[in-house]
């Protein structure tokens, strides 16, 4: 049976955690002189020296907990608002969550490669064990592996669905026996899931107290460059990530601007439903070219596709100022690059370079 409490690490549980002037007042109106604010504005919202500001009020500092956000994404993901946790990216709660478990040089985490590379990078970076128990030649989770590669002190275990840079969706049933199986967290990581057509494991979270999941705003909603993640999980763990995490590490720019585009979500369902007619052409476009030898089926905004010579690809397409992601050395992606779904403008281009690639060769031959 999972005990979250067996899952962190010793101190983590009896942590005080910094309390910020927005934590002790949380209210709008009054007079704030508790948090060294600059009163009298900020250079960016034409503020006097009256102590006036405009309505970005930029010189204070924003709500630590996101609340606003989390009470307007919560009936979008069908969760509560207590089982939110809003990030810089979801590369931040992935940190914490390394953080609140693992005690470096002692405790391991397990990923599935090939797979999203922050999991790893976390693992260095705390200096925490890591397990690779690749996934099988069609890129689904080796049950039998994983379940005999976990430790006694392994504490997490990393899901990528779909998977980053394979394209594909994870068998459900495999995660449900790691979620069953497994003592410690299973996180699973849904960056992708707008583009997939199966609902997501958010739906599971009551059912499975060592489930978590993750997922952005940078892909589906067309907003990377706010850095703003989802993480789902049980209250008890959400609380551990509030704990741990830094006061204010969600901007008052970005959460003024995750707000109009949570009141906005019909528009980034209509730029899905554009991104999967893109896919769906591109691909078949991509099957007709001599030069491709094989096309992964895709359940994300990015295709994986097997090239004849993908370094020469790559470097062609490089020098005509079209970029993709060289993916062939990756273990059992070899021979492939990544190709994100583009506008159809930027698809057409692709393809006529590629066509203009295998006629260079055709005549060189």
């Amino acid at each position: 049976m999972f005990d979250l409490n067996t899952i962190l690490r010793p101190h983590i549980l009896t942590l005080t955690p910094y309390s910020s002037a927005r934590d002790e007042y949380t209210g709008k109106e009054g007079i704030f002189l508790d948090a060294n604010e600059n009163a009298f504005g900020s250079t960016l919202d034409g503020s006097t020296l009256d102590g006036s500001t405009s309505e970005d009020h930029y010189n204070r500092y924003p709500d630590p907990h996101q609340l606003a956000i989390k009470a307007r994404l919560a009936p979008i993901k069908g969760v509560r608002p207590t089982q939110i946790f809003i990030g810089n990216g979801s590369d931040e709660p992935i940190d914490l969550l390394v953080r609140a478990t693992c005690t470096p040089g002692s405790d391991s985490i397990l990923i599935l490669p090939p797979t999203y590379g922050m999991y790893e990078v976390s693992a260095a970076v705390n200096d925490v064990l890591l397990i690779k128990i690749p996934l099988t030649p069609d890129f689904q989770v080796d049950v039998p592996a994983v379940l005999a590669a976990i430790q006694p002190r392994t504490k997490l275990l990393f899901v990528c669905s779909p998977n980053n840079p394979t394209g594909n969706l994870i068998d459900q049933n495999a995660i449900v026996t790691l979620l069953t199986s497994f003592s410690g967290l299973v996180v699973v990581d849904e960056a992708y899931i707008d583009f997939a057509n199966t609902r997501s494991f958010t739906t599971f979270l009551d059912q499975y107290p060592n489930l978590v999941v993750l997922q952005t705003f940078s892909k589906a909603w067309g907003l990377a460059a706010l850095r703003s993640g989802m993480c789902f999980a049980s209250e008890a763990l959400i609380e551990v990530l509030n704990k741990i995490k830094p006061p204010y590490n969600v901007s008052g720019p970005t959460q003024h601007l995750l707000l109009k585009a949570l009141s906005q979500a019909p528009a980034k369902d209509a730029m899905v439903a554009r991104i999967l007619a893109q896919r769906e052409e591109l691909i078949a476009n991509l099957l007709n070219l001599p030069l491709v030898r094989h096309v992964y089926p895709s359940d994300a905004n990015f295709i994986l596709v097997k090239f004849d010579d993908p370094k020469a690809v790559f470097d062609y397409l490089i020098n005509q100022q079209i970029i993709v992601r060289d993916r062939h050395r990756v273990k059992l992606c070899e021979g492939c690059l990544r190709i994100t779904v583009g506008t159809e403008s930027e698809n057409e281009q692709l393809l006529a370079m590629l066509n203009a690639y295998e006629n260079r060769l055709t005549t060189t031959v």
